[in-house]
């Protein structure tokens, strides 16, 4: 089971394609170790008579012959707040604890027709409105780096499966940093690429849209596996209307990348953070990037993040709220009374400062390829930090948890420019940190191959 479960999604997809493990197999162990780890309470729901009945017509397949999509045979899981045809989606709430939608998602469909096998739904707070993954419906899910801290939020599930060997790939969602704030937790790589480059219809206003669908992987080479399987126009999104551009050859070496360095943005910093941050940067400098501080206000933007986070709560769950308010985690409750609270004015004002931010990035692309940041502002939070309250960075209240603690990930749900985490170090507890890297609209191809490079860095 180890060798399986520890096995990267490229290297497991050439195998099954030339037979040298079978789908019956690869979809055991990642089943094995589900039941193994159940302690880290990491799937709402495991699909495993169907996920092992698809396996056994992928391994006839393999046997006959027949043309293999790239993920073919492999295991994933996707995220509770995205639907799965046949399958319960409860968004993690008690208020869609039996649902079961009629239709895939944009993304898990692609992913079927390029062979994946659906494992089970992954743990997230209901409707995916804080960053600590529990929910009266399932419990608290545990970083299985450390326990005593969270693994992020809202994708967190995804990410603990990922990072505990429940198969090698996952489908998260970001909402405001959703899949690269529990990638940092978990010591992985997660991707919330250009709006509109993987299609996402779910959400009900698609025109002012901040949700992404995306990938979760050990390594940059699988979450960019997966990522070329789900991006491609859908005419139904109407930001994802045109054909992307291709994948270019691999760089080499990163001379003449302009990167812009943004250490904080009105935040305070943990020192290990900073440290980290600053040497994977010092490393793309000695590979011939040429980098340059930038400065850059986002702590401001907030307020204007919660306004719409708090009035699109409020609109999808406020009409259920008094028929389910006893069995809603508390803080779900708050944050659609708040978000009843907001007028058409706070949150035009809100949809407004989007715009800025979204100048203000542009002008930073026009003299700049990539932009670099930590990807949250200290390591992983203890286990029960409140959502509504006050943080601690370095032993410092640094106040409340999105200005203090991400600021640096959910502008960019706002901005609509791709946007990575990966790996770049772990703190004198062990615990893991993060980097982020964001590119130009559409240049997602070129992010990851500069985080491919910069992983090759890090490595040694």
């Amino acid at each position: 089971m180890d060798e399986l479960t520890g096995m990267d999604a490229v290297t497991l997809a050439s195998a099954i394609r030339e037979g040298r493990v079978s789908p019956v197999e690869a979809v055991s162990a990642a089943l094995d170790r589900i039941a193994a780890r159940s302690d880290l309470n990491a799937f709402i729901t495991v699909t495993a008579d169907s996920a092992l009945a698809a396996a056994r017509e992928a391994e006839r397949a393999v046997r006959r012959g027949d043309a293999l999509g790239p993920l073919h045979g492999v295991p994933y899981s996707v995220k509770d707040l995205t639907l799965t045809a046949g399958v319960r989606t409860t968004m993690g709430s008690a208020i869609f604890e039996h649902f079961v939608p009629r239709e895939d998602a944009v993304a898990v469909a692609r992913a079927k027709a390029a062979g994946a096998i659906l494992i089970g739904k992954t743990t997230t707070p209901e409707f995916g409105h804080k960053q600590s993954t529990d929910a009266p419906l399932f419990g608290r899910t545990l970083n299985p780096i450390d326990p005593r801290y969270t693994c992020g939020a809202s994708s967190g599930g995804a990410a603990v499966a990922v990072a505990a060997g429940m198969g090698p790939l996952a489908l998260g969602t970001d909402g405001g940093g959703s899949i690269r704030i529990p990638a940092s937790c978990c010591g992985i790589v997660g991707m919330k690429a250009t709006l509109g480059a993987i299609p996402n219809l779910q959400p009900a206003d698609l025109f002012g849209a901040n949700s992404y669908v995306g990938p979760m992987a050990r390594n940059v080479a699988d979450t960019a596996l997966l990522y070329g399987v789900l991006q491609g126009a859908d005419r139904r999104d109407p930001y994802g209307q045109l054909a992307l551009p291709e994948r270019a050859p691999a760089r080499a070496a990163l001379a003449g990348l302009r990167v812009a360095y943004l250490p904080a943005c009105g935040n305070p910093v943990d020192p290990q953070v900073l440290a980290a941050t600053d040497a994977a940067v010092r490393l793309m400098e000695q590979d011939g990037a040429r980098v340059e501080p930038v400065s850059l206000d986002f702590v401001s933007l907030e307020r204007h993040f919660l306004v719409i986070l708090e009035s699109v709560t409020a609109s999808r769950v406020g009409a259920r709220l008094e028929a389910f308010r006893e069995r809603l985690d508390p803080s779900l409750v708050a944050t659609v009374e708040r978000g009843r609270g907001h007028g058409a004015a706070a949150l035009l004002d809100a949809v407004a400062a989007r715009t800025q931010a979204f100048s203000a990035l542009q002008a930073v692309f026009e003299r700049h390829d990539v932009l670099v940041s930590p990807t949250v502002s200290a390591p992983p939070l203890p286990v029960g930090q409140d959502p509504n309250g006050i943080v601690e960075i370095a032993g410092k209240s640094a106040g409340t948890i999105r200005g203090a603690w991400y600021p640096y990930t959910y502008p960019m749900n706002l901005t609509g420019h791709p946007a990575l985490s990966m790996p770049c170090g772990r703190s004198a507890g062990g615990l893991p940190i993060g980097l982020q890297l964001c590119g130009r609209w559409h240049e997602d191809w070129r992010l990851l191959d500069v985080a491919a490079r910069v992983e090759r860095l890090l490595a040694g």
